[in-house]
C-alpha cells in the first residue's frame, strides 16, 4: 500500500540541520506512528512521505518554512519564576512550560531574580532540516482514527 491521505504510516526517523549532527531519533525506540493529512507531522516531510510504500527509505532536506517555520524576532515572554518550579534555568536551556493552551517548549533567554525571559520560538524554528527516513509500516486508518484526527494503539494514542 502507497502512503496517502487517510493512511496510518509507522516510521523510523533521524532528523539533523542539514549538515550538522543529527538532533533527534526514534532509533531504540517504536517507531513514529502518524496519520496522513491530519497535521500531525511538519508539512516538507509528509509531502515527501506520500507514494512511498514500507520497506523504503530514504533522505528529505526540508525548508525552515516547510518544518518549524521561520525564527520570529521578538516572540519573547516574561514568565514569573514560580511557574518552572524547583527547576534550575540557564540561558539557552530548553524546557517546557506549562500554558493555558497546554504544554510549550520554549527557550531561556534570561533568568532573573523574580522573573525568566523565554523565547516561545519552537527550537528548530529557522533551521533547514534533514531526515533519513524508513517506512516501516503503512494501512488504512480506521474509522476511529478518522474521527479523532490520530493514530490509535501501537505507536499512536490511547484512550
Amino acid at each position: 500500500m502507497k502512503i496517502a491521505k487517510d493512511s496510518v504510516v509507522r516510521f523510523h526517523y533521524t532528523v539533523s540541520e542539514i549538515g550538522a549532527e543529527p538532533l533527534e531519533s526514534s532509533e531504540g525506540r517504536e517507531p513514529l506512528a502518524i496519520l496522513v493529512g491530519h497535521g500531525n507531522i511538519i508539512p516538507g516531510l509528509e509531502k515527501a512521505m506520500m507514494d512511498r510504500e514500507a520497506g523504503e527509505q530514504f533522505g528529505v532536506d526540508v525548508e525552515a518554512a516547510q518544518a518549524y517555520g521561520d525564527k520570529r524576532d521578538g516572540l519573547t515572554q516574561r514568565v514569573p519564576k514560580k511557574h518552572f518550579g524547583a527547576q534550575k534555568l540557564a540561558p539557552g536551556q530548553q524546557v517546557v512550560l506549562q500554558t493555558n493552551f497546554g504544554p510549550r517548549a520554549v527557550t531561556v533567554q534570561k533568568v532573573g531574580m523574580s522573573v525568566v525571559d523565554v523565547d516561545l520560538n519552537h527550537p528548530m524554528a529557522g533551521k533547514d532540516l534533514h531526515f533519513e527516513v524508513e517506512v516501516v509500516q503503512v494501512r488504512q486508518a480506521t474509522p476511529e482514527e478518522l474521527e479523532h484526527g490520530h493514530v490509535h494503539g501501537d505507536g499512536g494514542h490511547d484512550h
